[in-house]
């Protein structure tokens, strides 16, 4: 199964995802702001501007809105250059309104980082980089020439140099900081969203094999009469077809088929049907269950069971659930792949609680991904050692996140971390136990939590209904 392209190349189709209608509404807040500012500033403040001319640019905004109104439909999603050209548009006006009154001077000049930010959550770098240089060369020229603000006397309105200076300082330090800081939370949602939709289609995935294992158990349970039925009857043919070699091939071949259906029905489902033997099994069952792919893969996986000291040896008997399953399948995967010849996968409880120890023997996680371990789409800087050892290794971090997000889904509680001595308790229990082992995984549930109480028959097998 292809896993679908998720994380960075998703984002390069951001401004795909906005629609004309919510930039427009912007536009229309912007509007409104704008004429209520200079209504004020004419009327009760007594500053003089080209009033006229300062609505007339408001004006433009206006009727840009009414055009994409009528030109466009209200589901319009604008692609990354027409975004970017609305957000140039507005740059492009503010700065205009700007110096109609008073460059600078004019304290709404910070409302120049509004467009910058909005690009920063929604286009690409190279078009945020771009807008942001105009913003800051706009403001740069507002700073230098502008038309200037009267009193009611005449006088012109200036603030102090050094105000003015760091004014303009601050409005280009807060477009660069902005931005980056949109940026990185855009992305940040944006690639929680897409692993968190990878782990859900991991853990429906999982359900469906879950589904179709029962699916299949119960349709070899059911079919298991007509197949024999089919074989004796076949067989009773051919016994009195011996002396006609051309029906008697006939007969044969329905058997040797009926034989392979059964073979094929056999190989799919393993189990009984639906019942309660598929919803709960003990602990090691579970565990040999998840790791049953990488089985085959070259290393030795070693199943410890270890019960508390004055508890009962039998083990918990869980819920099997496909997203514990998919979780303790994916840990056990890192563990195979990283380790040189075995991976331990150890479980102890008590009455309280279930812990589980995934541990091989290898050269553990690295010290710099330990505290990120669990974060989708990590990254690891690999040295070239590294990089020989693991060749084709993609290191995206994205199985752990699925593991811990499941995992935790069902109340575990995880800890990575990297084991310098080989556990003492279970030095006394496997063959050969090394002196050091590399990384760990440690899962700890209440029991509550995971364990199922209902022990009671598996009841009868209910027949397929059409």
């Amino acid at each position: 199964m292809t896993r679908p392209r998720l994380g960075p190349s998703s984002r390069e189709n951001r401004g795909q995802w906005v629609r004309l209608r919510t930039l427009t509404m912007l536009r229309w807040m912007a509007v409104m702001g704008q004429l209520l500012a200079l209504t004020v500033a004419d009327r009760y403040l007594g500053l003089g501007f080209n009033i006229g001319l300062a609505y007339l640019v408001v004006g433009a905004s206006v009727i840009s809105n009414l055009m994409a109104a009528f030109l466009f439909p209200e589901n319009k999603r604008l692609s990354e250059t027409e975004a970017m050209l609305t957000l140039l548009f507005d740059i492009a006006q503010l700065a205009v309104l700007l110096y109609l009154t008073g460059g600078l001077n004019n304290p709404f000049a910070l409302l120049m980082l509004a467009p910058v930010t909005i690009s920063a959550s929604i286009l690409s770098l190279r078009r945020t980089v771009f807008l942001g240089v105009m913003a800051v060369g706009l403001i740069s020229l507002l700073a230098l020439w502008h038309e200037p603000l009267r009193f009611a006397d005449g006088s012109i309105l200036r603030v102090p140099e050094l105000f003015a200076f760091g004014f303009w300082l601050a409005i280009v330090i807060g477009v660069t900081f902005l931005a980056f800081y949109a940026r990185q939370v855009a992305q940040e949602i944006e690639t929680m969203g897409d692993a968190l939709l990878a782990a859900q289609m991991a853990l429906e995935r999982e359900q469906k094999l879950t589904d179709l294992g029962g699916v299949v158990a119960a349709a070899a349970h059911e079919l298991g009469t007509p197949l024999a039925t089919i074989k004796l009857v076949s067989a009773e043919l051919a016994s009195e077809l011996r002396d006609r070699p051309e029906l008697l091939e006939d007969a044969q071949l329905i058997r040797q088929q009926a034989d392979r259906c059964r073979d094929i029905l056999r190989s799919m489902g393993r189990a009984g049907k639906d019942d309660k033997q598929l919803r709960q099994a003990p602990i090691e069952a579970i565990l040999r269950e998840a790791a049953e792919p990488h089985a085959d893969r070259g290393r030795a996986i070693v199943f410890v069971m270890q019960p508390g000291a004055g508890d009962p040896p039998r083990q918990p008997v869980i819920a099997r659930r496909p997203e514990v399953i998919h979780g303790l399948r994916n840990l056990i995967q890192n563990a195979v792949d990283f380790a040189q010849a075995r991976v331990w996968v150890a479980a102890d409880w008590d009455a309280r609680v279930i812990r589980l120890r995934i541990i091989d023997d290898g050269k553990g996680f690295d010290s710099q991904v330990i505290p990120r371990i669990g974060e989708p789409f990590v990254r690891p800087r690999r040295s070239r050692g590294a990089r020989t050892d693991r060749p084709g290794y993609d290191g995206m971090g994205l199985g752990l996140f699925i593991a811990k997000t499941l995992l935790e889904r069902s109340g575990a509680r995880l800890e990575f971390g990297n084991c310098d001595a080989f556990p003492a308790d279970l030095r006394a229990t496997v063959p050969d136990p090394p002196e050091t082992c590399g990384a760990q995984v440690i899962l700890t549930w209440l029991r509550p939590q995971i364990e199922t109480t209902d022990t009671g028959s598996l009841g009868p097998n209910q027949p397929i209904d059409g």
